[in-house]
């Protein structure tokens, strides 16, 4: 029985969709072999899609301070304090690809305080928990203390972006119960 990609709304045909949105898709199908569910429905409404990965890739493509791994460390803690899902199967496989770790993922996940982490890493995840839980109390002795393990003010606010763009996506990935596609639960888990 194949699960729905999304309980709540519905998941539009790939060949119906904009060019420019089916092209990223089916680009991204190719490389990994398969659609990950965020794809297909945050296709729901196109100009979103647009926006949401555009902002996505600014933030997790580029070059800085923070390694590709450490962004999906930050993604995994706070997707798991805001109980996503979706976000912790998905960007814990991308995790343990990156940091080419097969343990790393599960542990963060469960209790970044515990996980086999560097203190920079570790003052990395409280910082971006902060922000995504109780951004309302981020103070001075916040960014003193991120700063304190070598964090410049790009990478800081590095940091707070990933965490804030994630729990909008934690968020609507709950509202529609999307479902994190089977490929992603053993990826990076045994070597090739």
């Amino acid at each position: 029985m194949t699960q729905p990609v999304a309980k709540r709304f519905p998941t539009p045909a790939i060949d119906k969709l904009p060019d420019d949105i089916r092209t990223r898709i089916l680009g991204v199908q190719e490389k990994s072999g398969f659609v990950p569910n965020v794809f297909l429905t945050l296709a729901y409404r196109p100009d979103e899609f647009r926006a949401f990965f555009a902002y996505h890739d600014a933030l997790m493509e580029k070059d800085s301070g923070l390694t590709k791994a450490e962004r999906e460390m930050i993604v995994v803690a706070t997707s798991s304090a805001n109980q996503c899902h979706y976000c912790v199967i998905a960007h814990g496989a991308i995790l343990r690809i990156r940091a080419k770790n097969p343990q790393i993922a599960d542990q963060i996940a469960v209790n970044y305080r515990k996980a086999d982490i560097t203190p920079r890493q570790r003052a990395m995840l409280d910082f971006a928990m902060k922000v995504s839980t109780e951004a309302n109390r981020v103070s001075e002795a916040d960014f003193a203390a991120v700063a304190s393990h070598g964090f410049s003010d790009d990478d800081i606010w590095d940091i707070a972006a990933i965490a804030a763009f994630f729990a909008l996506s934690n968020r609507m990935a709950n509202v529609t119960a999307m479902r994190p596609n089977d490929e992603f639960y053993m990826m990076g888990r045994l070597p090739k």
